[in-house]
């Protein structure tokens, strides 16, 4: 039996491991949403600093700011299992309607759920959308600068069919029914789980597409989990 989702919720489902300088920033910037209808689902992948330390603090002071009770789940994994894992189990756990991807290093424009929630209400053929983003550098960040490699309508399944990748795995938001359909992203590309995840998408015949507009803020840093793969942004 499918999974009750709720209508209009939209889960942003974060994973972290050791972000304790970024989490307050990622956790600020869905709180700030003008899209009201949420819920966080913070999945800790068993850090090693004062990550769970910082949130639950942020927890506290913003509370009073929500505009309804139990929007913030805060989760510790009692040992480390990785990046599928960790975001398995935020989906797992998500309520909504809607699926929204944040990673914990990053953070969303104000803007960034309500255009989501509004395009996929506007085309119902599509049941993952993505956006165009900014990266910048944890040294820099006033030097933002617009990813060019993103890609729009049918040239997306062109690419992935390729083995190329042109939807930024943070800047996603899908219909839960699709997760609870496909599943998430497995342990057997390492690395490139979120490429892995858009082209089951794809292989299932979801709709699939990006916004144009920037609706998302990607920190490049040297611990970044993508570093150790490759540069362009993945996940």
């Amino acid at each position: 039996m499918a999974k009750e989702r709720i209508e209009g919720l939209v889960s942003v489902v974060i994973t972290n491991f050791n972000r304790a300088a970024y989490i307050r920033e990622c956790l600020d910037s869905i709180l700030q949403q003008t899209y009201e209808n949420w819920e966080i689902v913070l999945i800790d992948d068993a850090s090693t600093d004062h990550s769970v330390e910082v949130a639950r603090e942020w927890l506290e002071e913003s509370k009073r700011f929500f505009p309804r009770e139990n929007q913030v789940l805060i989760h510790e994994l009692p040992r480390n299992i990785g990046f599928s894992g960790a975001i398995n189990v935020g989906h797992y756990l998500s309520r909504g309607e809607f699926i929204a991807i944040q990673d914990s290093d990053d953070f969303s424009h104000i803007l960034r759920l309500s255009r989501q929630v509004e395009y996929l209400k506007n085309h119902p053929q599509i049941d993952l959308v993505g956006t165009n983003y900014y990266a910048f550098s944890a040294d820099h960040p006033e030097k933002k600068q617009l990813a060019g490699w993103i890609k729009y309508g049918d040239d997306i399944r062109k690419v992935y069919g390729n083995g190329g990748h042109c939807v930024c795995h943070g800047t996603c938001m899908f219909r839960g029914r699709l997760f609870d359909q496909i599943g998430g992203p497995t342990r057997r590309i390492e690395g490139a789980e979120d490429y892995e995840f858009i082209a089951k998408a794809l292989n299932a015949r979801a709709g699939v597409n990006n916004i144009a507009e920037a609706l998302y803020y990607y920190r490049t840093h040297a611990e970044q989990r993508s570093a150790h793969y490759y540069r362009k942004k993945g996940g």
